[in-house]
């Protein structure tokens, strides 16, 4: 399932509804749906106010599927060349002089187990994973 999606807050929470449905109807835990949708939330938030600057005349793109064990989640966007993948591992607690920024791809390490970043045509290109079945990133982090 693909979607064509606005640069604005309003869009982004319609994908992470979409997703929400989408996964429900694929039988996807409730929890593994919470995780996916704080996770797309997140990325296309980013998406819209730092590569797109909230000029909902420019669009992403965002596309969901569900193959047996896993779900992916794949976003695309024309914004400036940025590779999220590249942020350095942060601190679980922050000291005064940290620069600010940087924690939401934390949370996506936290809830998802496969992150990929390309840059195509102009376009960046950011596939998230996540393994419903089995110990994922998110069950080892809550055994700490």
């Amino acid at each position: 399932m693909t979607m064509e999606l606005h640069a604005t807050p309003e869009e982004v929470m319609r994908a992470v509804e979409t997703l929400q449905e989408f996964a429900r109807t694929q039988g996807v835990p409730e929890k593994s749906i919470f995780s996916l949708a704080l996770v797309l939330e997140e990325c296309g938030s980013n998406i819209v106010n730092h590569a797109l600057q909230r000029d909902a005349q420019k669009t992403f793109k965002v596309a969901l599927a569900h193959m047996g064990e896993t779900f992916a989640i794949e976003l695309r966007d024309a914004g400036p060349e940025f590779d999220p993948t590249a942020a350095a591992e942060r601190k679980v607690q922050a000291e005064a002089d940290d620069p600010p920024g940087g924690w939401g791809i934390q949370l996506v390490r936290r809830y998802i187990d496969h992150i990929e970043y390309k840059r195509e045509a102009g376009e960046n290109i950011l596939r998230l994973t996540k393994r419903l079945g089995g110990a994922s990133n998110e069950d080892k982090a809550n055994q700490h």
